[in-house]
């Protein structure tokens, strides 16, 4: 049987109904990314938060060949998450958790 893959828009959809459901916003959302030690998008990243109230935490994998970044930032509303997400994809190399 063939998969059927979701339309990155039906997926965005369902997305922001879940954050609207699962909290109050304006309010804390906590992103996570694994993207390569030697990755050049680290900054772009950063700057995607410029403005935000932001806790970062990096932690590197045990070979050293991945980090991990934890942002627990403030946001004004689901469709920011989703917005800033949509953003994080056009990089190439970065995985969103």
């Amino acid at each position: 049987m063939k998969k059927i893959e979701e339309q990155p828009e039906d997926f965005y959809t369902r997305f922001e109904e879940k954050l609207t459901e699962s909290q109050v916003w304006p309010g804390p959302y906590l992103f996570k990314f694994i993207l390569k030690s030697d990755s050049n998008h680290f900054s772009t990243l950063q700057s995607f938060f410029n403005g935000k109230k932001s806790k970062w935490k990096k932690k590197s994998s045990a070979k050293k060949t991945f980090v991990s970044i934890s942002i627990y930032a403030d946001m004004d509303s689901p469709q920011e998450v989703i917005t800033l997400y949509k953003k994080v994809s056009q990089l190439e190399g970065i995985i969103s958790l």
